[in-house]
């Protein structure tokens, strides 16, 4: 198995590149930041949530953050998108903004409008990669560790210390990322 993500672009082939989040050659993790939250988020948090999310997406990128990584999943991860997507078409059309997917086909339980609008996302996204060439749990967390590997800042909504947003946190944590939490939960994990 090749050490190596897939890298997707609208625009060419299939690739295999080590780093994507590049300027100039190099890897840019004080420009870049990640997405991690969870599937669901209240109806009634939902609006402080979108503030929230947007608010720090602002001041990042007002302090020269330009490279956005979002998982794709449904939930915070679409919600952040969204948000990147009218910030991009509004204000702030220098934003890159790439989709990291754990492997084709991880859609197919998807209901069908949330297809149509990943569907409708999908050719937004300045470039696609794929963490997996095979559907496994592991593809999942692949995903995340490299979305926190390439950035050196996470905007999450965790409301809990268990799962997959949880531990991606940790993940964060223990590389040093500057994390923002959407919700009040204290997301500072024991070393």
């Amino acid at each position: 198995m090749s050490k190596y993500l897939s890298i997707i672009t609208p625009w060419s082939t299939l690739k295999y590149l080590d780093i994507f989040w590049v300027d100039g050659g190099m890897v840019m993790r004080d420009k870049t930041c990640c997405f991690t939250g969870h599937r669901t988020i209240p109806l009634s948090e939902m609006n402080l949530v979108t503030q929230k999310t947007e608010e720090f997406i602002k001041s990042l990128i007002l302090n020269g953050v330009k490279y956005f990584g979002v998982g794709g999943a449904l939930g915070y991860d679409t919600l952040a998108a969204e948000i990147l997507f009218r910030l991009k078409s509004t204000c702030f059309g220098h934003i890159k903004i790439i989709l990291v997917y754990p492997f084709k086909g991880y859609t197919k339980r998807w209901t069908p409008e949330q297809y149509k609008q990943y569907l409708w996302l999908l050719p937004k996204y300045d470039k696609i990669v794929c963490a997996s060439q095979h559907p496994s749990r592991e593809a999942y967390f692949k995903r995340n560790r490299h979305l926190v590997d390439n950035s050196g800042y996470c905007i999450a909504y965790c409301t809990k210390a268990v799962g997959g947003t949880a531990y991606t946190l940790k993940y964060a944590q223990s590389k040093g990322v500057a994390i923002f939490n959407t919700s009040d939960f204290d997301i500072r994990f024991a070393q």
